[in-house]
């Protein structure tokens, strides 16, 4: 499976656990302990639109990029902000050669086929985090989420130099790989 497939499944999860949030579920805390559950769908929402536009265009201006990763990126809709956010990004990945392009994103510049697979780890995580939060259960395939969790390890060390995720906690080995990449990203299962 390629990499547009993989954010195509993960971001078709995403969709369907988003569409199972009710609003009164929004203000839910989440595993992700920081935010709630607006705040995660906003930041994935906000990530959508930010891939979008970086693949599309190369860049993004300090001005949008503030406006993204800062502002509400749901307004009274987050079903339909959701949505919109992901197709376009979809869009942007399925370009032809979209994945050689170079992009500037807030974490340096990379070929956009690395940007693809720091969105698919994220995005699946942030995945579980909304389906915990509102009483769902993550049904991602297994192919893509054993990818998610091989490019977390990859990417971990960095992240949590950085403080981006907490400390690994740790969960058997023969846990669902969707609560063993929760565990390597520092939530409980």
């Amino acid at each position: 499976m390629d990499q547009t497939e993989m954010i195509t499944k993960v971001l078709g999860e995403t969709g369907r656990v988003v569409d199972g949030i009710e609003p009164s579920q929004l203000d839910n805390p989440s595993p992700c302990t920081e935010w709630t559950v607006r705040d995660v769908l906003n930041h994935v929402t906000g990530g959508a639109t930010m891939f979008a536009v970086c693949v599309r265009d190369g860049s993004m201006s300090d001005e949008q990029l503030g406006a993204v990763m800062a502002g509400d990126n749901l307004g009274s809709d987050y079903k339909g902000a959701f949505h919109a956010a992901s197709t376009a990004a979809l869009d942007a990945f399925d370009e032809p050669g979209a994945a050689e392009k170079m992009v500037t994103l807030p974490f340096g510049t990379m070929p956009a086929g690395v940007a693809i697979n720091i969105a698919i780890f994220d995005v699946a995580t942030h995945t579980w985090d909304l389906a915990r939060g509102t009483g769902q259960t993550m049904q991602l395939d297994p192919e893509v989420l054993a990818a998610a969790y091989g490019l977390a390890q990859g990417m971990i060390a960095g992240m949590r130099e950085n403080g981006v995720v907490g400390p690994e906690v740790v969960v058997p080995a023969d846990a669902p790989m969707a609560d063993r990449l929760a565990g390597l990203t520092g939530r409980t299962p």
